[in-house]
């Protein structure tokens, strides 16, 4: 049998980048709850102390940004004194102005006849994963880092280990024969923490509280290596230790690298934005394609230019797994989706705000039960 390993990774809320990313969607829901026809390009850096939020707002919305983003800090969990980075003490500079006019001539129409033919904001290729390793169709290594991660947050809130701070990180690697998840080959688990926690114990505790509830038992094996806090001390973190900057997590929030990616990022942007809408179609289309017996894994990539509304190109990857060609494939594609980007907008309702239930965890899979590019609708269109 061949044999591969493969390894994702994933971040709390409370990493640096994470926490840009959350406070950039928190915004862009804000402003789509009041005025859902709002263009946004929000980023967003954190550093010691401070919090900065600039980009491009074309609006009717009115925002209190600096409470927007404190709100976020303090839920996250950054609310004590004198660690270098708390809701209550750090600057936040706002920093927007509107939209260019030379973009907004490309996205917008004269009337409602001609809406569904409006333009893709920017030009870009976007990538759709799918594959039958886990319920939601999401690659092993992935989901298992999102939910290492997501416990590790659970515990922290809970109070259930109260030496744990915000920040930190999982690693799962898993290892593959012919293709096919064996078994969980190495777990990484960096967890910030209060300076008074002996290492040894925080170890056992991450493993008993975390890790070994989380991971699947069948999947572990006595050769699965665990490493937590491998370099020992994490105390300093969060903003303090690292600045943070929107969009720099864009394997953590789609496939862990298991299939390829565009490069453009999510957070902060409306869905005018292809990099967000065709990212989601995308995955829509390879779910879809996969969960219709089609194929055992799908990719999908589709790519757009500024002002035009429907793609300069569209391909489905079966890698060989597919049951009938990848251009029969195709054809059933493009009879039951329309990939224009006003058209993914009004079929996945991209105008309400719902983008901060995925700013973290992953827009994909497990995280994102419920959202509409996640419902596996035309699978048994696409096999009529």
């Amino acid at each position: 049998m061949a044999k591969s390993y493969f390894t994702s990774e994933s971040v709390t809320q409370g990493h640096p980048d994470k926490l840009c990313d959350q406070i950039a969607d928190r915004i862009l829901d804000e402003i789509l709850r009041q005025d859902p026809e709002s263009h946004v390009a929000c980023e967003v850096t954190a550093a010691t102390e401070q919090v900065h939020i600039f980009g491009e707002i074309t609006t009717d919305a009115r925002l209190n940004y600096e409470e927007i983003a404190r709100k976020v800090i303090r839920e996250i969990g950054y609310t004590q004194p004198g660690r270098g980075f708390d809701a209550d003490s750090c600057r936040v500079n706002v920093d927007l102005h509107t939209q260019s006019p030379d973009i907004a001539r490309g996205i917008k129409r004269k009337n409602a006849d001609e809406m569904l033919n409006a333009g893709a904001g920017d030009q870009g290729m976007m990538f759709g994963y799918a594959c039958k390793q886990t319920e939601s169709l999401m690659p092993l290594p992935v989901e298992l880092a999102h939910s290492l991660v997501k416990r590790l947050e659970s515990v922290r809130k809970s109070g259930e280990l109260p030496f744990l701070l915000p920040d930190g990180k999982s690693q799962v690697t898993v290892e593959y024969e012919d293709g096919l998840p064996k078994r969980i080959a190495t777990v990484v688990v960096s967890a910030q923490h209060t300076e008074d926690i002996p290492l040894r114990e925080l170890r056992d505790q991450v493993l008993s509280h975390v890790i070994l509830p989380t991971l699947p038992t069948a999947m572990m094996s006595p050769q699965t290596e665990f490493f937590i806090n491998p370099t020992g001390r994490f105390v300093e973190g969060g903003p303090a230790a690292d600045s943070g900057l929107t969009g720099r997590k864009i394997i953590v929030d789609t496939y862990g690298g298991y299939a390829r990616h565009g490069g453009g990022a999510f957070s902060g942007k409306d869905a005018s934005k292809v990099d967000r809408s065709g990212a989601y179609l995308a995955r829509y289309i390879a779910k879809n394609i996969v969960a219709a017996n089609l194929a055992e894994r799908c990719e999908v990539q589709l790519s757009y230019a500024i002002g035009l509304a429907e793609p300069t190109s569209m391909l489905v990857d079966t890698f060989g797994t597919a049951h009938v060609s990848d251009e029969v494939i195709q054809a059933m594609v493009k009879a039951n989706v329309d990939p224009r980007p006003a058209a993914i907008i009004q079929k996945f309702a991209l105008t309400e705000p719902k983008f901060s239930k995925v700013s973290c965890y992953g827009h994909f899979g497990s995280n994102a039960i419920g959202m509409p590019w996640e419902i596996t609708d035309i699978a048994r269109d696409l096999i009529r």
